[in-house]
């Protein structure tokens, strides 16, 4: 029986599908998740039982003790509730790099009984007011330095009519305010966070987040998995407004007493920097920002590391390996969908397989299964479907709730196989597989070879049109060294692959290229290739 909500502001709960259509959670199969109370705050748990003077956040020369991170989370929840009116259930909106006052926002948010939305800063004001609209939000808070997109979206964007500005303006308001505030009784699963997704297949999808699911993400793989301890230092390269930098830097890093080294601007030098100023012990990027990493790498003192996460994308052997070699540190690869919060197949210490991802993440169940949701034979190519303690819940999308949740499970749409251990390794998107003459290709696989060669600094392979085959693959690679790029090197890439897995699925085109498109959260725009295939293919017909 669901315990009553402590939201006045009802619009979440009152656009979202029911419980009879959401996957099933089970909180049974871990006694952490077993001993969550019927009623709690998720930002209370991860930081008042502990405001004390242990470094809660590092940023350039500045240190947040918890004592301090918790006095200013309870000045901005008074702000929040007594200068703008906000009641349990509203939305609030927030705009920053990563910075201490980004993390105080989120938990005086939720401390308000309010609803977090965070956002990159590198949306602009048409996609703002998408987001705006799609979750009704009246407040926003924002560094200064990115209130101008928002002040642009408050002109066309119904209701929102509130901007605080820390830099020039909230740090005031907080002055006015005692530094104590009793957070707002929520139930466990009242909503608490609402994450956008990238919107990679249409409009960005609303995903709805309770502040149990909070809790359990971070003990499922912070605890399970990377065992995150007191006296960890936690740094990387994520944004907190991408639902991976969040539970990283937040409930990863407080729901263990460890402490965050926040950069604004998660550049590859930046963090290895930071990993050198600060001891970090714990490093989370993307696979694509530790390949951008490793000729910065030598020679740095990166003794102080014991573990490193590389999620958003599948981790090629080749970086694993050359990680490695020059850290002693073996990457954790891990799997995470917007739909569940945060990762959930992953592996660690001797558990660690280069090429594969990992297993199913305490508390969570994986599997690939065919289109009739029969379990696929080991090695064979099926959508993996998943479910644990978090799972798919929109804002508003009644018809897309329906297609993600079948029989109980996530429908992830990403097409992986499992070996005959239970581990698992990606292949691609349902949409991302190459078919070429007959064949079925995955991109990552051809990738993954190509970054072995030693010419080869990144790469990313996809689908080109092609009149015989339907389509062809296709490398863009930046070379290691401009010298590299000739056509000399396109048949000696070609070949390699050749020599290292099945001849038909070699690059039958090869295009050099300075970088590659990135999202904001550092993963590869294959989409973008696609499309600009798609196009050079139209025009030239």
């Amino acid at each position: 029986m669901r315990v009553p909500s402590s939201h006045m502001d009802t619009f979440v709960l009152d656009n979202m599908t029911g419980p009879e259509q959401w996957p099933e959670m089970d909180y049974s199969v871990l006694p952490e998740l077993a001993a969550y109370p019927a009623r709690f705050n998720a930002a209370s748990e991860l930081i008042d039982g502990q405001a004390d003077d242990r470094p809660a956040i590092l940023f350039g020369d500045e240190t947040w003790t918890y004592a301090c991170l918790a006095e200013r989370a309870n000045r901005i929840a008074a702000v929040l509730v007594e200068d703008c009116g906000l009641v349990p259930g509203e939305r609030v909106l927030l705009r920053s790099g990563n910075h201490p006052m980004l993390v105080a926002s989120w938990l005086g948010t939720l401390k308000a009984g309010g609803i977090a939305v965070a956002t990159m800063p590198v949306l602009r004001e048409r996609e703002l007011v998408y987001m705006i609209g799609k979750a009704k939000i009246r407040v926003a808070i924002s560094s200064a330095a990115l209130a101008d997109e928002l002040e642009k979206a408050s002109k066309s964007a119904y209701g929102f009519d509130r901007i605080l500005r820390f830099g020039n303006g909230l740090e005031a308001a907080m002055e006015s305010k005692t530094g104590r505030f009793d957070a707002v009784d929520t139930a466990a699963d009242d909503p608490a966070i609402i994450g956008f997704t990238s919107g990679s297949t249409g409009t960005p999808k609303a995903t709805v987040h309770f502040h149990r699911d909070i809790l359990a993400a971070a003990d499922c793989f912070a605890g399970r998995v990377v065992k995150m301890r007191p006296g960890d230092i936690v740094c990387g390269s994520p944004q907190i407004a991408f639902l991976y930098g969040l539970c990283a830097f937040i409930p990863d890093t407080f729901r263990f007493g460890a402490t965050a080294a926040l950069l604004e601007r998660g550049t590859p030098n930046a963090v290895l920097d930071a990993i050198e100023k600060h001891r970090a012990t714990i490093c989370f990027s993307t696979p694509s920002g530790y390949r951008m990493m490793l000729d910065a790498a030598r020679g740095r003192d990166l003794a102080s590391l014991r573990e490193c996460v590389a999620g958003g994308e599948p981790l090629p052997p080749a970086t694993f390996h050359e990680w490695k070699e020059i850290t002693g540190v073996e990457l954790i690869n891990g799997l995470g969908i917007s739909e569940l919060l945060h990762i959930f197949i992953s592996a660690s210490g001797g558990d660690v397989r280069p090429g594969a991802i990992g297993k199913a993440v305490p508390g969570f169940q994986v599997r690939i299964v065919d289109e009739d949701m029969n379990d696929a034979p080991p090695g064979a190519i099926g959508q993996m479907i998943a479910k644990g303690p978090n799972g798919c819940r929109y804002l508003g999308d009644p018809d897309r709730q329906a297609s993600y949740v079948r029989d109980g499970w996530n429908m992830s749409g990403d097409l992986c196989r499992m070996d005959a251990d239970g581990y698992v390794h990606y292949e691609a998107r349902t949409d991302d597989m190459i078919l070429t003459g007959g064949y079925n290709v995955s991109g990552l696989e051809v990738e993954a070879v190509l970054l072995e060669h030693p010419k080869v600094r990144e790469a990313a392979v996809v689908g080109s049109p092609d009149a015989a085959r339907g389509e062809i693959v296709k490398a863009f690679v930046v070379p290691s060294e401009s010298s590299a790029a000739c056509d000399e090197t396109v048949s000696e890439l070609q070949d390699f692959v050749k020599s290292q897995i099945s001849a038909f699925k070699y690059p039958r085109a090869v295009e050099f290229v300075d970088e590659l498109p990135l999202t904001a959260t550092g993963k590869i725009r294959r989409g973008a290739l696609r499309r600009l295939e798609r196009d050079r293919a139209a025009d030239a017909s």
